[in-house]
This record gives C-alpha cells, sequence and structure tokens, in this order.
C-alpha cells in the first residue's frame, strides 16, 4: 500500500522543529496566544497546540499577537536596520574611520549590541566595512589615474604600505595592477557557440577570469575588457580548448559541479559569497536568507544578494542556484529562462549521475 503523501500542516510542522528561516508561513501557540517564525529560537510547542497562518494579518485576525524574541511582523528588525544604515552612512561620509563608540552611539545601541547587529545586517564588521568604503576610493582614485601614493593617501589608508601588508584585501588585486587596469597581464579569451548562446571564457595565468554566455561575442568581450582596460587580450583557442570543452559539455548535460582554476578578484566578503556558492550541493538550490544563514550571517541577506551579483564567472561560482524563498526564480544576468533550463538539467544529473 503506497504511504500517504504528508499534508501541508505536516510539511510547515517539520519546518518549525527543523526552525528553517524562512518557509513562507508562520505558526501561532494555543497556550501562549503568540505567533512565531518557524526559526523562533523558543522551545517548540505540543503539535497539538500549533496552528499555521500564511502572515502576521492572519495570525492577529485569529487573536494571536506576535512575538517578541523572533519579531515575526519584522517591526523591530526595520529599526535595528534603519541603525545600521544611519552608522552607514556615516562611515560613507567620514574621511577617517569612526570608532566603534560613535558609530554605536549613532545608530542608538549600546556598543556591543550595535557590533554584533551591524554584522548580523551587512556581513561584515564595521572595521571591515569602513576598509571596504576605503577601498572603493582608492579604485575610484585609480582608474581615474592619480599616482598611487596620492590615491593612497587620499582614500584614507595613511601610508602604501597599510595597502600592501595584505595583497589584494582591498582591491582584488595590488593596488598598481588596479591603477594599471591589468597592464601588464595577459588574458586568454575563447569563444564558441554553446547550447546557452555565444559563450566566452578568459583566464589568467592564475585561472579563469570570466565566463560569460548568451549575449553577442562582442559583448561579451566588452565587459572583460571593462575589468581589465589595460590588459593585453589575446585569442587562444587551442589554449583553452579543454577549459571550454568542460564548461559546454557543463551546458548540455551537467553531471556535477564545474570544477576550473579560477582567479577570482573581489573583497575578502565577496569571496567569502562565491565559496559559499560553491558550497551548495550540485542539484540543489539555496534562497539568499538560507544562503546567508549558513555562512552564520542570517541577517545580511541584502551583502550576500549583491555579491552574487557581482560573480564574473558564471556556472563555476553557480550564482543560479539562488532563488526566492518560496522557490521562484529571482534574477539573473543571463536571463530566467537559461536559469531555468541550467536548474533543470542539474536536477536531472543528479537524479541520473554517470
Amino acid at each position: 500500500m503506497d504511504m500517504l503523501a504528508p499534508s501541508p500542516d505536516d510539511t510547515r510542522w517539520q519546518a518549525v522543529l527543523e526552525r528553517k528561516p524562512d518557509p513562507g508561513f508562520l505558526y501561532a501557540v494555543t497556550t501562549q496566544g503568540v505567533y512565531c517564525r518557524p526559526g523562533c529560537p523558543s522551545r517548540p510547542p505540543l503539535r497539538r497546540n500549533a496552528r499555521f497562518y500564511a502572515d502576521a494579518a492572519e495570525a492577529e485576525a485569529a487573536g494571536f499577537r506576535a512575538c517578541k524574541r523572533c519579531d515575526p511582523k519584522g517591526e523591530r528588525a526595520a529599526m535595528q536596520r534603519e541603525g545600521v544604515e544611519a552608522a552607514v552612512r556615516m562611515i560613507e561620509t567620514e574621511e577617517a574611520i569612526p570608532s566603534l563608540e560613535a558609530l554605536a552611539k549613532r545608530a542608538g545601541y549600546a556598543r556591543h549590541h550595535f557590533l554584533r547587529l551591524f554584522k548580523e545586517i551587512t556581513g561584515v564588521t564595521p572595521r571591515s566595512y569602513a576598509e571596504s568604503v576605503r577601498g572603493r576610493r582608492l579604485s575610484a582614485a585609480l582608474a581615474g589615474g592619480e599616482r598611487v601614493a596620492d590615491a593612497v593617501a587620499g582614500a584614507g589608508f595613511g601610508s602604501e604600505s597599510r595597502v600592501y601588508e595584505t595583497p589584494g584585501r582591498h582591491l582584488g588585486m595590488t593596488p598598481g595592477a588596479a591603477r594599471r587596469g591589468g597592464l601588464g597581464e595577459t588574458i586568454r579569451i575563447a569563444r564558441a557557440d554553446s547550447a546557452m548562446g555565444p559563450l566566452l571564457v578568459g583566464a589568467t595565468s592564475a585561472g579563469v577570469c570570466f565566463i560569460g554566455f548568451a549575449e553577442d561575442f562582442a559583448a561579451l568581450e566588452g565587459d572583460l575588457r571593462h575589468r581589465f582596460p589595460a590588459a593585453v587580450v589575446e585569442d587562444a583557442p587551442d589554449g583553452l580548448a579543454a577549459t571550454m570543452r568542460a564548461v559546454i559539455e557543463f551546458i548540455e548535460e551537467p553531471r556535477a559541479a564545474l570544477a576550473l582554476p579560477l582567479d577570482l578578484r573581489g573583497t575578502a566578503f565577496q569571496r567569502r559569497v562565491w565559496e559559499a556558492l560553491q558550497a551548495i550541493p550540485f542539484g540543489e538550490t539555496r534562497s539568499y536568507s538560507e544562503l546567508a544563514s549558513e555562512m552564520d550571517m542570517p541577517r545580511a541577506t541584502r551583502a550576500v544578494a549583491r555579491a552574487c551579483a557581482q560573480n564574473h564567472v558564471s556556472l563555476a561560482v553557480p550564482c543560479h542556484r539562488v532563488v526566492g524563498r518560496d522557490g521562484s526564480l529571482t534574477g539573473y544576468r543571463w536571463g530566467l529562462a537559461r536559469k531555468k533550463r541550467l536548474l533543470e538539467r542539474e536536477s536531472a544529473g543528479r537524479e541520473s549521475p554517470p
């Protein structure tokens, strides 16, 4: 005899027990008169005392009030975000890095509480965020042709040694390389037609630095050259034949993750997000909030989403595996139809391993 499929409430109850962060419903506890998010840190109620609702309005219409611990209406979270955004504006406008005490005062929270909130919401510490702001200023100055020493001083670093002590931390490359726009570097490229349309792969001596498709070759190459305006870009179809073959085979019939040597250039936080994307198992998906939670930054969803959008190595860093919290497809540079096709093929490949 076939087993009966679980009811919707059984599925929701399992999500409550697993404390899933954002499955798209709320639950109420009849003995306490409150409603919560499924990820609420409170002890789960007895099954017979749980009720399920689509949203806060429905739960309140049934006579329940919002839980103060998990903030299901998001009111406390909105206030906290406003405080952190005020601190961010202070960092963005101040020439020097503001002290933690000054930032906490601007946000309206105690020092240690503010530090925890800032990291939860932005994904980084206030110090790291401020350093990224200085990195943007430095990058803009170098792109404008300023001397390295002048750009470093103008960005607020104080001395060049502060930038060079951790190569690539602020710019994803050294200041000299950023100012030169890739001058002195050679990027090999190869073109091919694929099941997803025109495909272009670019690689430095360190690894693949660009994978783009679904646009004409001129647009794809223009994207790469925009990142490395002074680099030597040369056709190397033979040298990249194996890499191109691996990408084409993955597009046509993915059977496992696309494993290639990569040259990933970004901030420390961006690289952390890209590594988390690579850790999503083949054939599976994550929502932005789930990805942020897996990185132990459950409130940094927006920052995680921005880092996903800044990925230049599509497929190898699988940003297509990130979907909406309800499973719906979200924005994808190469088009939602192609994203859907990739996910369907990966799902089929997982069910039929080689």
